[in-house]
């Protein structure tokens, strides 16, 4: 942590950064803090005098998990929502708070296809201290029970992927703790998202996508809960999960002839814009007739580094909508 939040942590007293300063730490602008305080409630707990906005350390690392999830790709009004759940108070920080209220005493948000934060809030804290117990039927149930009562996309963004990310930041900070805490939870998310999958078949007559982590990428989750949305649609989808070979993927390219396909990075090491080339190099078909896939890049691997013309779909309910209609060309 940089030595200015240090400070604020150990010495309250120290009354928070300026706005100028949290923009130079964190890299960005002074405006962008202004209006994710405007529009969406990242703001600080205080002000000076009424009007100087003073960012404490807490509000500074509710920024931190902001900036993180939009440096992926979130767009900022989801980043907001997920962040604010992360930060929400639970098994692994501290008391319940409002259910209706925002951070600080501010309204909820009320995008569509998003729940209220304070709902999000209530369903992400039942879902971690069922996780932190270990509980394998509890997580089921409350897994099962959001994606039925909201939606896969709503569960996805508001419920799951916060859970999970407030999860992974304590095992960040925790050392060694937690480590069995994130994966039980992972699987049970997992499982949850499979059975979403297999609940309606795949209509006849729309293009396949296929779905892939590129090599050495370990990490399914997202691609898993894209797969479930595809399938909801009753889109055809073949998941290849983590770590698919060079080789095999185009071999599974040259053999499904899909319409599209989505390559997953978790990290910059990952992301490989020369596979990007090469997947999208690939024909099938007669001649005079042949075809191409259209290759999309996900994940926040591929920040800084999108190969030239590649869609880059910034969340799951992008994703979802670009699929959707070249499957369905």
């Amino acid at each position: 942590m940089d030595d200015a939040v240090s400070t604020l942590t150990r010495d309250p007293a120290v009354g928070g950064l300026t706005t100028g300063a949290v923009a130079r730490l964190l890299g960005v602008a002074p405006t962008t803090l202004r209006s994710w305080d405007r529009r969406y409630g990242i703001g600080p707990a205080s002000r000076e005098g009424g009007r100087h906005r003073r960012w404490t350390a807490a509000d500074i690392r509710l920024l931190e998990c902001m900036c993180g999830l939009t440096n992926a790709g979130m767009p900022p009004a989801e980043a907001a929502r997920a962040a604010l759940a992360a930060a929400s108070p639970g098994p692994l920080s501290g008391p319940d708070d409002h259910e209706d209220e925002g951070r600080a005493g501010r309204p909820a948000s009320h995008a569509p296809g998003a729940l209220p934060i304070g709902r999000a809030r209530r369903e992400c804290r039942g879902l971690a201290r069922a996780a932190v117990r270990l509980d394998a039927h509890a997580m089921d149930e409350l897994l099962a029970a959001a994606i039925e009562r909201y939606g896969l996309l709503a569960a996805w963004e508001s419920v799951i992927m916060p859970t999970l990310h407030a999860v992974g930041r304590k095992w960040e900070t925790a050392g060694e703790r937690y480590i069995e805490v994130e994966h039980l939870l992972s699987w049970h998310v997992s499982s949850a998202l499979r059975r979403a999958a297999s609940q309606r078949p795949p209509v006849a007559g729309s293009g396949v996508s296929l779905l892939a982590c590129t090599p050495g990428e370990s990490h399914t989750l997202a691609l898993e809960a894209l797969t479930a949305g595809l399938a909801q649609q009753g889109l055809p989808v073949r998941m290849f999960g983590a770590a698919l070979p060079v080789e095999a993927m185009e071999e599974a390219v040259r053999r499904t002839g899909p319409a599209a396909v989505v390559l997953w990075a978790q990290s910059r090491s990952t992301a490989s814009r020369a596979l990007v080339a090469r997947v999208e190099s690939i024909e099938w078909g007669v001649r005079g007739a042949r075809r191409r896939p259209v290759v999309l890049v996900a994940g926040p691997g591929w920040a800084g580094q999108l190969p030239p013309g590649a869609r880059h779909p910034s969340g799951l309910a992008e994703a979802l909508d670009a699929l959707a209609a070249i499957s369905r060309r």
